[in-house]
């Protein structure tokens, strides 16, 4: 079935205030230098950027906190940082916002920070610091994701590939059992672990990694709804960028497509628009909509963030007025 609708469900603020959404997984600072460029250096053909202004945002699993918040509902982050300025700014951040964190610290880790150069209203470089730690990150958290969970009305899982998840088969029972929908961004090439999640989000290259390329629509369908049901999810949502968004679901027994489309006016950046897109989904969840009425408001979301330069999100009135 093909659908195009755009949900005219619109919480009223207090409605969200009880709303609570935990968000697991890999956080980061994302950090920008904004400068001029006039002239090409004379050791290498590089632009020589001369740094005017500085600006840290949170990224990552801290951004989907961030989203969850700003569209008025309580979100609690549950992460592992290292012990180091990143750190601290992070926190800082969170706190300022309203976030509620839960962090863990670990002094081999280094808090994931990603530096962007801006020039001439273009992303020159980035550069990455990171490190890969050779012991699990999240093990000693277990108990407070225990903790938090019966406090909590949706679990999203923000996976970024840096380790801090190798738990999520467990955490994701662990959740299931208590009866709370488990929304997962997935990474890698192996989405067994997301088993028994109510939907996982990928974009287009995520979910070819896992189910190969496709020629056609019904190819699409047929290997996204095997995967789908395989993992025992309630629905597969594939976030496609100009295409909109496709929700591959089970209902009365039949497998089920929904298709939205593309919402944006003009797109600026596409930095952590799934950030904002399964943050409004699992707002939406948590204030009780089905996943099927949760996504067209959902993608409009992401068509409101693509107009933002870097790291951005959504406010309440921005996506509801």
């Amino acid at each position: 079935m093909n659908v195009e609708m755009l949900s005219n469900f619109s919480p009223n603020k207090s409605a969200l205030a009880a709303c609570r959404v935990l968000v697991v997984g890999d956080a980061m600072l994302d950090r920008y230098w904004f400068g001029t460029v006039d002239r090409i250096s004379p050791e290498a053909p590089v632009p020589v950027v001369r740094v005017t202004r500085e600006e840290d945002r949170l990224g990552g699993a801290a951004n989907v906190a961030l989203n969850v918040k700003k569209l008025g509902a309580n979100a609690t982050l549950l992460t592992v940082v290292g012990i180091d300025e990143a750190a601290r700014k992070l926190e800082d951040m969170l706190m300022s916002e309203g976030v509620t964190t839960r962090l863990g610290r670990d002094e081999q880790l280094f808090t994931i920070v990603k530096l962007r150069v801006i020039g001439r209203a273009q992303q020159l470089m980035r550069v990455d610091f990171e490190n890969q730690p050779n012991h699990e990150v999240l093990t000693l958290m277990l108990a407070d994701y225990e903790r938090e969970l019966p406090e909590h009305d949706v679990v999203l899982f923000s996976d970024y590939g840096k380790g801090g998840l190798t738990h999520i088969p467990r955490m994701i029972e662990l959740a299931r059992k208590l009866g709370k929908p488990v929304l997962v961004d997935p990474k890698g090439s192996d989405y067994s672990r997301y088993a028994g999640a109510s939907v996982i989000t990928p974009n287009r290259s995520e979910l070819a990694q896992v189910i190969g390329t496709w020629s056609s629509e019904a190819q699409l369908t047929k290997h996204a709804q095997k995967l789908r049901a395989e993992l025992g999810l309630a629905g597969l949502l594939l976030t496609r960028s100009e295409e909109g968004m496709s929700l591959f679901y089970a209902s009365d027994s039949c497998s089920e497509q929904f298709n939205v489309s593309a919402q944006a006016r003009e797109v600026f950046d596409v930095t952590g628009a799934g950030d904002t897109v399964i943050a409004a989904l699992a707002v939406m969840m948590a204030c009780g909509l089905s996943l099927r009425d949760a996504v067209p408001i959902a993608n409009r979301a992401g068509g409101i963030v693509v107009g933002k330069f870097g790291t951005a999100n959504v406010s309440y009135e921005e996506l509801f007025k």
